[in-house]
């Protein structure tokens, strides 16, 4: 084909820059195009730096991803059956039965340990209790959006506290 029947210029999709390097002579004569992508937007480089940073604190994290759960999960329940609340409630007595069985197979020797038992159950139980009031009255509904938080910030600093580091 003649160079001067072809068409000089090509469609590409827009924001992609195209760099067209000259027919080459010889054996290998086929035409080849680079393609080099558009520098990404200041949006979506903060948006990968974060991206990044939560993938990289996700063991961290876990309490909080989990908080996040309880609290989609509680207003999906209230949406579509008020009554769930009535079977999520019995849940709220299994971290004492942790707590009784726990004492009874190994019981703690230090008070510290103990006492760390007992706020953990304490603090599952209340998370239980109100998973099943925000599953009947809804999650943002009076103060049990207060309650939410205060758990949530409870059970993320007793993990980093409790957590071992690597």
């Amino acid at each position: 084909m003649s160079s001067r029947t072809r068409a000089r210029s090509v469609k590409t999709a827009a924001g992609i820059h195209t760099v067209r390097i000259p027919r080459q002579r010889g054996r290998r004569s086929d035409p080849f195009v680079i393609v080099v992508p558009e520098r990404p937007s200041l949006t979506r480089e903060a948006l990968g730096f974060i991206g990044r940073g939560l993938w990289t604190f996700r063991h961290a994290l876990a309490p909080t991803g989990l908080s996040l759960l309880a609290f989609l999960v509680a207003g999906l329940l209230h949406l579509i059956v008020w009554w769930s609340a009535l079977v999520v409630a019995p849940v709220a007595a299994v971290p004492v039965g942790w707590l009784l069985v726990m004492q009874r197979r190994r019981p703690a020797r230090a008070a510290a340990a103990l006492g760390w038992r007992i706020a953990l159950a304490a603090l599952a139980t209340a998370a239980a209790v109100w998973l099943a009031l925000a599953a009947g009255f809804g999650p943002l509904n009076g103060t049990l959006a207060l309650l939410w938080l205060l758990i949530w910030i409870t059970a993320q600093t007793a993990w980093l506290i409790l957590r071992p580091s690597r």
